[in-house]
This record gives structure tokens, C-alpha cells and sequence, in this order.
């Protein structure tokens, strides 16, 4: 296992005749991680893993400064996951002073559906920005993306797809969501909850899963609103959508995702399931 931080020692451990995968993190690695990390071992050798908590995806007013941040722990879970290579970057390094890193032109499943895009503001400019420019540096054949940050999913597939000539051959690979026992799906903030706001949480997880027995979207959509004003919940959105393109749909006569966001007190919190209906 190698821990680089600058660009040049990262070439020197990716240059060889292997096909390198990549699973790009902000960090406080938990099994979702771990997960995908196997996966790409699964794929590829080497396989790279960035621990980056990019600043250029948060916020006024987010939780940048008190993101949770383990390196040497996330470093020992990332090497028994199967990476050969972890890469720890300076914000420096990933924007060198005086040099411009430009944001690709975002696709439209990162501007149109209403959901992350209007809730975050700027997030996902600052998500391309970040994931193209480790894309550059990595150079991989496959990369790991969880499912559990849908959009972000689309909004990276969509980005290669429109990128094709600058990364030609990069496979954009889907992890699926890993959950606790109780359902609940993991995520680095989790790590913000007490107990009974850990309790609270189960109500993302519990409304996706009812929402499976509705007979329309709409109906989806009141089950989900329903389960997180029970559970005492704040929702940003609770919607049903199109799958590939996260836009409305008024029937079940496409694949359909349900996609929840909400604030558990001042922790928020983001799940999705597909409509099996």
C-alpha cells in the first residue's frame, strides 16, 4: 500500500502495464467504501483510492470544516478493502494557486430535475469539477460510484459520456447502497447522529420500502412525505422520478427511482430506492 499526496508520485504508481480502477472519497471510509473498493479490486489492479474533502462541493452555510476526517484509519480500512494506492491530496494540489481548474459543462440530469441541484446550489459544479480533475490525474479504466448518491451517479455517468475524447474507454461502474441491519443506509454523516435521531433516521429507509406497495408516483410520493412527518423529519424533497433522467412521471410505465432528502434536526440526510411496483 502506497499513500501519495503529490500528482508526480501518483504517476509513478499508476504508470505501470496494469488497468487502474479508481474509487474517488471525501474520506471517513465506512462498508459503502469498502464495498466499492472490493468492487473494483474485483475489475482492476491498481486499484486508487482518493481521500479528498473537496471544498468546492459544499456550501454557505454546509458542514466542510466539521466533515469527519480519519486518514490513517481510513487508510488501513482502504488497503484491507484490496487498494494498492491511496491518494490524499492538498486542496493545493488539486487547485494549484494561480492555475484555473475549469467545470465541465454539466449535463442536464445535474441542472433539470429539481432535487440536489436546487437544494445545493453550485454542488454539483463543484462535483464535476473535483471528479474531473481526479480523472485526469488517475487516468483509470473503471471508476466506483455508490447508488446511494443517485444523481450524482447520473451526473457522473452523463459527465464521461460528454468527456468521452478526454477520457476515452472510462467505465463508469454502479455500487449498490450498503445498509445497516435496520435499514438505514450507511453514510459519513451518520457518524453526526445521536441515538434518538439514529431512530429517526430508519424513517428514509422505512418510507422508500412502503412506497413499493403504491399503485401511482403521486401515491409514492404521499406514502414517503408521510413516513418523515411520523418520524418527526424535515424533507427537502420526497419524490418518485424517472430513473435514467430523474424527471417527473406520472405513471410506473418506466423504471422509476424514489429519492428522499431531509434534515434530521440540523444532519441531513439523502436515500433512494428503485420502485419494484
Amino acid at each position: 500500500m502506497q499513500v501519495v499526496r503529490d500528482v508526480e508520485a501518483l504517476k509513478t504508481e499508476t504508470s505501470g502495464e496494469g488497468v487502474v480502477g479508481f474509487v474517488p472519497t471525501m474520506g471517513a471510509l465506512h462498508e459503502g467504501h469498502l464495498s466499492l473498493i472490493r468492487q473494483a479490486a474485483g475489475l482492476a489492479r491498481p486499484v486508487v483510492v482518493s481521500l479528498f474533502v473537496n471544498p468546492t462541493q459544499f456550501g454557505p452555510g454546509e458542514d466542510f470544516a466539521r466533515y469527519p476526517r480519519q486518514l490513517d484509519a481510513d487508510v488501513e480500512m482502504a488497503a484491507e478493502a484490496g487498494a494498492e494506492v491511496v491518494f490524499a491530496p492538498s486542496v493545493e494540489t488539486m487547485y494549484p494557486p494561480g492555475e484555473e481548474t475549469p467545470v465541465p459543462p454539466l449535463p442536464e440530469v445535474a441542472t433539470r430535475p429539481g432535487l440536489e441541484d436546487a437544494h445545493r446550489p453550485g454542488h454539483f459544479a463543484g462535483v464535476c469539477q473535483v471528479v474531473a480533475r481526479l480523472f485526469d490525474l488517475v487516468l483509470p479504466r473503471f471508476a466506483v460510484f455508490g447508488e446511494k448518491d443517485y444523481q450524482q451517479l447520473l451526473v457522473i455517468r452523463a459527465m464521461t459520456v460528454q468527456e468521452s475524447d478526454r477520457w476515452p474507454g472510462l467505465e463508469i461502474i454502479t455500487g449498490r447502497t450498503i445498509r445497516e441491519p435496520d435499514g438505514l443506509a450507511m453514510s459519513s454523516r451518520n457518524a453526526y447522529l445521536d441515538a434518538g435521531q439514529r431512530k429517526q433516521a430508519l424513517a428514509l429507509s422505512r418510507g422508500l420500502q412502503s412506497a413499493q406497495s403504491a399503485a401511482s408516483p403521486g401515491e409514492a410520493e404521499t406514502i414517503m412525505l408521510r413516513a418523515l412527518e411520523t418520524g418527526g423529519l424535515s424533507a427537502d424533497y420526497a419524490v418518485v422520478r424517472d430513473a435514467e433522467t430523474l424527471l417527473p412521471i406520472e405513471s410506473f410505465s418506466r423504471p422509476a427511482r424514489g429519492l428522499i432528502a431531509a434534515r434530521v434536526g440540523n444532519i441531513r440526510l439523502i436515500d433512494n430506492m428503485g420502485m419494484e411496483v
